[in-house]
């Protein structure tokens, strides 16, 4: 039997995570708890678990739609072997001028060891932990602090667009709505966005609850 994995949610398409329509994918799971972590619903581990290769079966009719995959968390990496499963499974699955982007909160010097293994995989890579007091400048990145890791030539011709200033363009965010209701974001808002919208929201009457509520 293969690896179990905790996943939070899957997405399809998302557009502020990375260049085109990219196939989202968060890992549920995160010991790092960054200060100010737009995600912290996805620190828990106690969630319900499913097999690596129901996922990718699952995935499999949206992976050969997307331009790319964005894997973030949670912390993809504190399940590194349902981590690799997973991008064995979906590389079949991709276009070739796809691309594999994965996020992780941990330095770059600890992920080494495994994107060794994963050659050919994993094209991209963001790492280092958020850091809500250092500067936030940068396309794709919460802080200046993180960095952006262009691992193979398909990223060097994707993701080097990034590596310019924070600009207008990248001031987007990817609204999702559940079956239940809930409302949920994807990207890299600016400082202070979400505290502004809590407060436009809350002067017309609607209360809202955040990651922050959901913390176990």
């Amino acid at each position: 039997m293969g690896q179990s994995i905790a996943i939070s949610r899957v997405h399809f398409p998302v557009t502020a995570l990375g260049p085109g329509q990219r196939l989202g994918i968060w890992f549920q799971g995160c010991s790092i708890r960054c200060p100010g972590c737009i995600s912290s619903d996805t620190w828990s581990d106690k969630v319900e678990r499913m097999l690596v290769s129901d996922l990718v079966a699952a995935v499999a009719e949206y992976a050969w739609l997307a331009d790319g995959v964005t894997i973030s968390g949670g912390e993809p990496f504190e399940q590194p072997l349902a981590l690799g499963e997973l991008l064995h499974g979906l590389r079949p699955l991709l276009q070739p001028a796809s691309d594999v982007l994965v996020y992780s909160g941990l330095p770059v010097a600890d992920l080494t060891p495994w994107l060794d293994q994963w050659q050919g995989l994993v094209d991209a890579v963001i790492s280092e932990p958020f850091d809500v007091t250092a500067p936030q400048t940068r396309p794709l990145m919460g802080s200046d602090n993180q960095q952006l890791h262009m691992l193979t030539e398909l990223a060097r011709e994707r993701f080097s667009e990034f590596l310019r200033p924070r600009d207008r363009r990248d001031d987007r965010l990817d609204v999702m709505v559940d079956e239940d209701g809930t409302a949920w974001i994807a990207g890299i808002p600016r400082r202070g966005d979400l505290h502004v919208l809590k407060e436009r929201l809350a002067a017309q009457g609607t209360v809202i609850r955040t990651t922050e509520h959901a913390v176990r």
